[in-house]
């Protein structure tokens, strides 16, 4: 069993090549990376020996060791051979391909003793120059020097990575440009190792991540082009498993989640999350919903494991001696698996059902028919695959939102669906543990095993990782670590080749980060002791401080941090006293590795800019954080001059971060720099489509925008919305689509439909189908709370208005035809209508659509109302004159609606079509509302304009 990568690269090779490497390749596959280190090559480039071209090239000559390497690989492969069939020498073409493998072994030796294990059967320490391995302690300061050089962008490497010259080895020979030219597996080799580079930094470093990035689109192009000489299945699998791990890390869950779903369908694999009744607790009475993930490996079930998992387990080193075999009363080897052990809460959950055709599941209205069948409590072992999607998929959710509790509820079901079910792989198995420890870590009920399920992973790769070279350096510091649980029997054990074999597709944490965890896991817990021993432990100082720092100790954060950077006051650090000392002597020369973190650490306690840009000084102007804190420290202040400089700094080192494009366009909008808001914006949205309040703050920024010239070009990248046209208020039309985007992602959003409806409404000639989205969701979101306030009057009328105006022929509303009109009735007569309370302008609205629908009686209703809502206002009697016009107005507005409409035929209701009139007696009722008003007004108001205009309308009813 191994790598899909060496499948790929046994591919790539011609015949004759690939009958030259086959011993290298079969130490490769079988985890025996001491036997290719010791090739003759190697020990040339290594120089332990050298030849023509070498003796020449001495350690002492060069700045580092990679500088070494690189020089004697790039004259070994530049020697021109002129019959190596003759003389028994090696053609270029095999040169290259040999230290290609060289490189591969070092990686994967790297990643067994920092990952996975098992030990390390050699020294990695004979990689290098025998002068420097005969001494332990030039071997430690080597190693220093080597973790030193892989910062970047201001990020430190981890200070104690065991075995780190195996992967600068790797590195060297990746980068050298003959070999990536000729080999054609370079490239994904290369991807794996700079993103094992990226992961042992304590941040994203946004140079690596644009390496990262360009490699993967070259393997894209060789694996999932349709021109692909190397493309099966299986390959393409592994990669989008692969590039997906890789997008999780770098927080691109998106795209995460569509790697995943393309490899699902790759390979037919059918699962569902869907809920069947089952108990939980011990002393459950009463069945209830249990989520459950339903799964099955697409192939013929023997013995409830698919074939292809059967011929894996065939085919597994058999030197292992672990026991490995089918379910016939054979155990996998795998990681001890904990039990709850709790009073009250199942091992597992009791089922009571089994899955049927109807069972809802998220949007799918059954489940498939493949998983019908299963029994949820029994169901077959997944391929290795397989597992790892659902457990891709499960780190994508949890990634996402980590404490969300729902989330949490959601994300348990897929690693139980692996665990339960088994897996054939060691590695995966083990990764299925972590991802349920971490769920586990946020309830009660199963707190105690998530943290014990937690230890004892920390311990079995404690165990397997630490080694201590034969020459007396310690390639892993864990040699003289304590473990806590008794170490892992040889049933829970597996070969190295079946532990690398899928790694790459689970991306599991090295020992350090899994430690790391661990003490975070204990901070939450409140075992403050525990997780200060295991950083003091690491070395990992700025955690240690930050540590203290969340349980309101910022005096013993601050000592930690400025103890790395600073010296004693009194100038004598080794007879500091460290209770006492403040550490506030002259700074450390050279500052440590990670000391740009370090600064802004102390600029986060002590609330200090000046420690931001001190660490900006020290990082060589690379430390993208010292800029985001200085930003939002000046955004907090709200100067945003500054905030913005600083924001537009960091984004020069990183541009690929999210959140900063979006506080900066924040700053700019307080600027009111609209066209910069515009940009920065623009790239929110194009990192994150999903992002509803960038959209609404792009939307915003392009309506404070002039309008376009016609003669001016546009630039169509400035506006991700749309292609661009020379129109007047284009940027209107963009902020529109800008705010329906917004409004689809945030749709309870009220505030965005507000600002939808007012720039739909402003657009010429106005987007009414938006306006009547916009304000229907307005009803639906605002009414119940304020009623009629959530409809805006002007709009609502202008769209009666359009309406009625556009209808040219006269045809009048016809309820069978679709359009706008219809929209409208509906939008008023469903939402609007049921909110009115005291508008009378929305009732005289009411009645110029019912008038245009043809239903005179309805519009005199209306007409009646809106009459009522101004008369029934307290006051007006003795108020301003103002209001006793507001009064009079509405008045003869009623008078006339009374005579224009009272006369006309009624046709609704029961005397439609039966001759009846809306109100025979229209006269009686007009004089009626006159002379009402006239009397509650005449102590105020009798002699005034208003009131003279009451008298003339009234006589004119008498007449």
């Amino acid at each position: 069993m191994a790598d899909i990568f060496l499948s790929f690269l046994r591919n790539t090779l011609p015949d004759d090549l690939a009958s030259v490497l086959s011993d290298l390749l079969r130490s490769l596959e079988h985890g025996d990376f001491a036997e290719i280190l010791q090739h003759p090559q190697v020990t040339i480039l290594l120089g332990h020996e050298d030849d023509e071209t070498t003796k020449a090239v001495f350690f002492a000559d060069f700045p580092s060791w990679g500088d070494y390497i690189f020089r004697r690989l790039g004259l070994i492969l530049g020697e021109r051979n002129e019959e190596p069939e003759n003389t028994g020498q090696v053609s270029p073409s095999c040169r290259q391909h040999i230290f290609f493998i060289v490189a591969v072994a070092s990686m994967y030796a790297f990643i067994q003793s920092n990952v996975t294990g098992p030990p390390l059967p050699f020294s990695s320490a004979q990689v290098l120059p025998r002068s420097i391995s005969a001494s332990p302690a030039a071997v430690s300061a080597l190693r220093r020097d080597l973790i030193l050089s892989l910062g970047a962008d201001g990020e430190a490497a981890y200070k104690l990575t065991p075995n780190v010259e195996l992967l600068c080895l790797a590195d060297s020979i990746l980068t050298c440009p003959p070999i990536l030219k000729n080999v054609e597996a370079a490239r994904w080799a290369k991807l794996r190792v700079d993103f094992l580079h990226q992961r042992l930094l304590s941040e994203i470093a946004p140079s690596l991540q644009s390496s990262i990035y360009g490699d993967l689109e070259a393997v894209e192009t060789q694996i999932l082009s349709s021109e692909s000489k190397y493309s099966t299945s299986d390959i393409r699998v592994h990669f989008l498993l692969e590039r997906a791990a890789i997008h999780t890390h770098h927080g691109f869950d998106k795209k995460a989640r569509v790697d995943l779903d393309q490899a699902t369908s790759e390979r037919k694999f059918e699962f569902a999350l869907t809920g069947l009744l089952g108990k939980r607790t011990k002393f459950q009475e009463k069945d209830t919903s249990q989520l459950v993930v339903l799964a099955r490996s697409v192939g013929s079930m023997s013995n409830g494991i698919p074939d292809a998992v059967e011929e894996e387990i065939a085919t597994t080193d058999i030197k292992s001696n672990s026991p490995i075999s089918a379910p016939e009363g054979v155990e996998i080897s795998k990681p001890r698996n904990l039990d709850l052990n709790d009073d009250t809460l199942l091992e597992s959950i009791l089922f009571t059902e089994y899955p049927s055709s109807s069972t809802d599941i998220k949007d799918e209205s059954s489940l498939p028919s493949s998983l019908t069948s299963l029994d949820p409590a029994n169901q077959p072992i997944l391929e290795p695959l397989d597992s790892a999607i659902l457990l891709s998929l499960a780190s994508s959710i949890t990634n996402t939102s980590p404490s969300h509790g729902l989330t949490r509820e959601e994300t348990l079901p897929y690693a139980t669906r692996v665990l339960e079910g088994g897996s054939s792989n060691w590695q995966v198995y083990t990764q299925a543990l972590l991802v349920r420890s971490r769920i586990e870590g946020y309830r009660s009920r199963t707190m105690e095993r998530g943290l014990l399920q937690l230890q004892a992973l920390v311990d079995q790769v404690i165990s397997e990782t630490s080694t201590e070279d034969s020459s007396g350096a310690v390639g892993s510091e864990g040699a003289t670590t304590t473990i806590f649980l008794p170490k892992a029997t040889q049933s829970e054990t597996a070969p190295v080749s079946e532990r690398l074999h899928y790694i790459s597709q689970l991306c599991s944490p090295s020992r350090w980060e899994l430690e790391a965890e661990l003490a975070a896991r204990w901070v939450n817990l409140g075992g403050l002791r525990s997780a200060l021993e295991i950083y003091e432990r690491l070395e990992m100082w700025a955690e240690a401080a930050l540590c203290w720092a969340a349980t309101e100790r910022e005096d013993k954060a601050k000592k930690i941090v400025r103890r790395q950077l600073y010296h004693a006051s009194g100038g004598s650090d080794e007879i500091a006293d460290l209770e006492e000392e403040k550490w506030e002597g002259s700074p450390r020369d050279p500052a440590p590795a990670d000391a740009p973190r370090l600064y802004c650490i102390l600029g986060d306690i002590g609330h200090d800019p000046a420690m931001y840009e001190k660490a900006w000084e020290v990082s060589n102007h690379r430390y993208a954080r010292a800029q985001r804190s200085l930003g939002r420290h000046y955004f907090a202040l709200k100067d945003y001059e500054k905030a913005a400089s600083a924001y537009s700094l960091s984004l020069k080192i990183n541009a690929l971060n999210h959140s900063s494009w979006f506080a900066l366009g924040c700053a700019y909008l307080e600027l009111t720099q609209f066209k910069s808001a515009v940009e920065a914006f623009s790239r929110c949205v194009q990192l994150d489509d999903t992002d509803a309040e960038a959209w609404s703050n792009l939307a915003a920024a392009l309506t404070h925008l002039p309008p376009v010239q016609p003669s001016t070009p546009i630039d169509e990248d400035e506006h991700p919305a749309t292609k661009h046209h020379p129109s007047p208020q284009q940027h209107r039309i963009d902020a529109l689509k800008a705010f329906k985007r917004a409004a689809a992602l945030k749709y309870d959003s009220f505030r965005i439909w507000e600002n939808l409806l007012t720039v739909a409404a402003s657009t010429v000639p106005p987007s009414y189908a938006d306006i009547v989205a916009a304000q229907k969701r307005l009803c639906e979101l605002r009414g119940p709370s304020v009623g009629e306030k959530c409809v805006d009057e002007d709009i609502l009328d202008a769209l009666v208005r359009h309406i009625i105006t556009s209808d040219a022929d006269n045809a009048g509303y016809d309820p069978a035809k679709p359009g706008l009109p219809r929209m409208v009735v509906e939008l008023v007569d469903k939402h609007v209508v049921p909110l009115i309370t005291a508008s009378a302008r929305l009732w005289r609205t009411v009645a110029k659509l019912a008038l245009y629908r043809h239903r005179p009686s309805l519009a005199l209703e209306a007409h009646e109302k809106a009459w009522r809502a101004v008369v029934s206002q307290p006051g007006w009697e003795h108020g301003t004159e103002k209001q006793w016009d507001g009064v009079v107005d509405a008045t003869i507005d009623l008078a006339d609606a009374y005579e224009s409409l009272g006369s006309m035929e009624r046709t609704e209701g029961l005397g439609a079509g039966a001759g009846e009139l809306v109100a025979k007696d229209w006269r009686f009722k007009s004089r009626s509302a006159v002379r009402g008003i006239t009397g509650r007004g005449k102590d105020s108001w009798e002699g005034t304009d208003g009131w003279e205009r009451l008298k003339t309308c009234l006589a004119g009813l008498k007449a």
